[in-house]
């Protein structure tokens, strides 16, 4: 009888302002990571929001629901042996810190990269058309844009800062490769 080595899953937890680059970031990692051979699910925030919460706003309770909601999903697929990739802003500190004390629990590795973007870039960037909105008065269903009239809480002590208005997205990709490699988790 032949054993194999089962993959180490882990959860790579990308949070920082909208329009900071953390679903781009994510989709070139996933990209990379699958090449290699590895076993990759990038939880896009938008998607998991419109599909596993729809149904939730935007106050603080329902963006908590929304990050336990994401954390469980990453820690399951991780602790079976794949590479969740999670973008989502996910604001506030103490629903970050649950989601990395679930993966504790189960002993699932768990990295935080704070892709902190000052939110003058974010605003330029404005993928989504969120900061014009609320300039204009225009966001409806909100209680506020993270980062402007929402709070956003950075992490105190995140394994690794992307500081993306100096960096491309594929070398900000490459930083968090670098500490999945350092951690002998690819």
């Amino acid at each position: 009888m032949t054993t194999t080595a089962r993959a180490q899953g882990a959860t790579v937890w990308l949070t920082g302002l909208p329009s900071a680059g953390k679903t781009t970031i994510a989709r070139i990692l996933g990209t990379r990571l699958k090449a290699e051979g590895h076993r990759v699910e990038v939880l896009d925030g938008d998607e998991v929001r419109r599909f596993l919460s729809a149904g939730l706003g935007f106050s603080r309770e329902d963006r908590n629901t929304n990050v336990q909601r994401i954390g469980l999903v990453a820690e399951v697929l991780a602790r079976n042996g794949v590479l969740a990739v999670v973008p989502v802003i996910a604001p506030y500190a103490d629903s970050r810190d649950a989601v990395r004390e679930r993966h504790e629990a189960s002993g699932t590795p768990y990295i935080e990269v704070h892709v902190a973007t000052p939110v003058e870039v974010c605003s330029e960037r404005d993928v989504k058309g969120l900061y014009a909105r609320q300039a204009a008065g225009r966001l409806t269903g909100l209680t506020g844009l993270t980062g402007v009239d929402d709070p956003y809480e950075p992490p105190l002590d995140p394994a690794l800062t992307l500081e993306t208005h100096l960096q491309t997205p594929e070398e900000s990709a490459d930083s968090v490769h670098a500490v999945l490699t350092a951690r002998g988790l690819v």
